[in-house]
């Protein structure tokens, strides 16, 4: 509590005394915030949790700052913040402060979507955000409509899916429309990430490590390239894979 305290004097110091901090509005914020929590989602792919911790606390200087600028014009200030979530989470969890009896973490995800709606939520859609990205939109879509019980049964309904979309695709790739391409290519990938929910693999983190491997795999191929004094676009597909296969057996004795 002390060092929260302390958190909430500096900001209020920094808001009167610094010129940067004083210009800042919600909206100059706003593209920092997300910055600060993809930092934070390297730091736990990477598992180095001195980073971890310090863009939490990044995360929660931005949040800080959120407030303060809101009780400038007495919208609102850190206690309401607080208040405010500590007043859902009682209230979303009946399970913990209420006479509710549930039998594991997916039937507590389906009671917290149908609480939603009777707050006021006119669909269990509407939690999330336009500004996603789109792989990210995907599950969390899938996800809210699997609390609402519209999912498939069983995971080879969803391979099924799967290759029903790509056999749609290689249709439409013979047809050569962009447009009609485009759509199967959005529902394969949909129905990918699908699949994973039934598999427990996280697209997007499955996604980000074959992104890494990828680079990790380039840079090799890259500097085995200047050490022969070439450049890539001199060198054949069959010589680069010669050093790209060298990059993957390296991985496997890592």
């Amino acid at each position: 509590m002390k060092a929260f305290e302390r958190l909430l004097h500096i900001m209020d110091d920094l808001r009167v005394q610094c010129p940067w901090d004083k210009s800042q509005t919600m909206e100059s914020l706003r593209h920092l915030t997300i910055e600060e929590v993809y930092e934070l989602g390297d730091s736990i792919l990477a598992g180095d949790l001195d980073e971890v911790k310090k863009e939490l606390g990044d995360i929660l200087l931005h949040i800080v700052f959120y407030a303060k600028i809101g009780s400038e014009t007495n919208a609102f200030d850190i206690t309401d913040v607080i208040n405010q979530v500590c007043d859902k989470l009682i209230h979303r969890h009946p399970h913990i402060y209420g006479d509710v009896t549930v039998t594991g973490a997916e039937e507590v995800s389906k009671n917290w979507e149908q609480l939603k709606l009777k707050e006021g939520k006119t669909s269990v859609l509407e939690g999330v955000p336009s500004s996603l990205p789109s792989l990210i939109k995907a599950m969390r879509i899938q996800d809210k409509a699997r609390s609402a019980g519209f999912d498939w049964e069983e995971k080879e309904q969803v391979l099924d899916k799967v290759e029903e979309e790509l056999k749609e695709l290689r249709v439409e790739l013979r047809s050569g429309n962009h447009d009609k391409i485009e759509n199967e290519f959005g529902d394969l990938l949909f129905s990918l990430v699908n699949f994973s929910r039934f598999i427990n693999v996280n697209p997007d983190e499955s996604l980000e490590r074959t992104n890494r491997k990828f680079i990790s795999r380039f840079l090799y191929l890259e500097d085995a390239a200047r050490k022969m004094g070439k450049n890539l676009n001199d060198m054949s597909l069959s010589e680069m894979d010669v050093f790209w296969n060298e990059a993957k057996s390296k991985e496997v004795t890592k």
